[in-house]
């Protein structure tokens, strides 16, 4: 069993949930931060490179609102958020200031990185950020982002920025010891799952829902968020937040928590992007024969293995790539739109000019624009 992933590890992401953040939601707790930031300082001391993705601005919001509950509707959420993370970045870069440390706001949207352009701009402003030695406090930008306060979550924004500067180690602290067999609450049997695969498909079924009324993720978004973060080579632990000098104590090879080991090859950066999509406007049905092609023999997808198409898509945009019976096997940049994608579906490459007038391309989706999904 390898315990020491984190203590191997250069450069980490550390996601912090919003319950610990904010005292199971009653406000920031400041000696929490306290705590973490030195911990952090701590392991810049030994040469690693750290990144927090911090929770926390809409529950800190609400707290400074004065509000009993969380709301549902968006634009007061993103009011929330606005009030709330004013306060989060003032505590953090205090705190960090204390420790000789610069700290930097960074908030993204899912935009931000499925936009091929600012996805590489994050990637170089993260990375010099590192460079400087100053700790990115990274959150998603609830404000603006509707989609983001909807379907986001924290967990998910940690994994795609572990892939994007190409962390070796995602630690989520959690107001859980770590993933369990079963819901703990509900069935007393229920183990620690010390050390599995991430992406194994027993890990999902494993996973309850959400177990706070401060955040959005459960521990499925963070089995997930493992699954994704393995993409990259990165290994996940998951554990409490509430451990003392948890960090330090992981640094130094101690066994807290879940480890979920990366075991595939990590993708080149460009499929990596592709595979980080969250939100696909289509997609495209293959026949058995396509699936095989693309699969077993790393070929391009044509238009000839291509049953259906769904959604509406343009020209150069990332779309699923399903089996028949609806499982994403990839995911890649289409040469076609879905109008024109459904005109030459089943059709041979040689019938493209004659359906369209003209051919940009003899592929749909060329090899060097997909990744298959494992």
């Amino acid at each position: 069993m390898n315990l020491s992933v984190v203590k191997q590890a250069r450069r980490l992401v550390v996601k912090v949930g919003s319950s610990l953040v904010t005292a199971d939601g009653r406000g920031l707790d400041h000696q929490a931060l306290a705590r973490w930031a030195e911990q952090i300082a701590a392991l810049a001391a030994e040469g690693k490179e750290i990144v927090l993705v911090s929770s926390g601005a809409i529950a800190e919001g609400i707290a400074r609102l004065g509000w009993k509950k969380r709301p549902r509707a968006v634009n007061e959420l993103q009011a929330a958020a606005a009030i709330g993370q004013t306060g989060v970045v003032q505590a953090y870069e205090s705190i960090f200031r204390a420790h000789g440390l610069l700290a930097a706001q960074v908030l993204l949207t899912h935009e931000d990185l499925a936009d091929r352009t600012r996805y590489l701009n994050a990637r170089s402003t993260l990375r010099t950020l590192l460079e400087l030695r100053a700790v990115p406090i990274i959150n998603e930008n609830d404000t603006v982002a509707t989609d983001e306060i909807r379907l986001g979550d924290n967990d998910t924004l940690g994994a795609l920025v572990t892939n994007l500067i190409e962390a070796d180690c995602l630690v989520i602290l959690t107001d859980q010891p770590g993933l369990y067999t079963a819901d703990p609450r509900k069935d007393p049997a229920a183990t620690l799952v010390m050390e599995a695969h991430a992406g194994d498909p027993e890990l999902e079924r494993m996973a309850g829902g959400a177990g706070s009324s401060v955040g959005t993720g459960g521990m499925l978004t963070k089995i997930l968020a493992a699954k994704r973060a393995a993409r990259s080579g990165a290994h996940t632990v998951i554990c409490s937040g509430r451990e003392d000098r948890v960090l330090l104590r992981l640094a130094q090879g101690e066994a807290i928590g879940s480890q979920l080991v990366a075991r595939q090859a990590p993708l080149a950066a460009r499929r990596q992007w592709l595979a980080d999509h969250l939100q696909l406007r289509g997609g495209v049905v293959l026949d058995a024969g396509a699936v095989r092609a693309l699969i077993e023999d790393s070929k391009s997808l044509l238009p000839v293995g291509v049953k259906g198409v769904t959604g509406e898509f343009e020209r150069g945009e990332v779309v699923a790539i399903v089996d028949t019976a609806g499982r994403e096997i990839a995911r890649g940049l289409t040469n076609y739109s879905a109008n024109e994608a459904r005109r030459i579906a089943g059709k041979p490459s040689s019938a493209i000019e004659a359906e369209l007038g003209y051919v940009d391309e003899p592929e749909l989706i060329h090899r060097d624009n997909l990744v298959v999904l494992g």
